[in-house]
């Protein structure tokens, strides 16, 4: 059993709720997860106690969350050290046509530009579009933005993209990605 922080940054919550499929699915592996927000005290102590940690970041308005960013320039060393991934939630990531698997791209790519943590396992997911959460200029923006890319307009409820099977692969392929480096501890040392 390894102990697996899954700590994110999240808008309107659905960049939380797939970290808690996450962490609910790790630990029905076996595993110690715990989802924490980076906003969240008790983020940097959680990876302190941490074998592994992944980092979700949603895309608002197109850019990646200005705490998770925070987060990894505080913590890279400590990110680093272990066995780590990184996933982004984002409405692109639900489309499935050339230009939008373009731009999820390109904000992977700045992410770690900017970041400068090159994540040992990469995932991008999609979004949702929370009309309930939005105050009137993000809803009447984000309606403008979905017209053309979901045709999901309908102000008067809440739509989710994400794929859940996509997750629960991504978490797999994490599961045995640190399940595999069981011999060693985050410092590299023999356990």
């Amino acid at each position: 059993m390894r102990t697996i922080l899954v700590a994110y940054g999240s808008k309107e919550g659905q960049t939380e709720k797939i970290a808690g499929r996450i962490a609910e699915s790790l630990a029905g592996r076996g595993h110690d997860a715990r989802a924490v927000s980076v906003a969240d005290d008790a983020a940097g102590e959680a990876l302190a106690e941490a074998d592994a940690v992944l980092l979700g970041s949603s895309i608002h308005l197109g850019a990646h969350s200005k705490a998770v960013y925070g987060f990894v320039r505080e913590h890279r060393d400590d990110i680093e050290a272990r066995p780590n991934g990184f996933f982004q939630v984002s409405l692109s990531s639900a489309l499935d046509d050339e230009d939008a698997r373009a731009e999820v791209a390109t904000y992977l790519d700045e992410f770690v530009e900017k970041s400068g943590w090159h994540p040992q396992r990469m995932a991008a997911f999609g979004g949702a579009l929370r009309y309930s959460e939005y105050g009137f200029l993000t809803r009447m923006m984000m309606k403008r933005i979905a017209k053309d890319a979901t045709g999901d307009t309908d102000a008067s409820r809440d739509y989710e993209y994400t794929d859940w099977d996509e997750v629960e692969s991504f978490v797999a392929d994490f599961a045995e990605f640190v399940e595999s480096t069981a011999g060693t501890a985050a410092g590299g040392a023999a356990v």
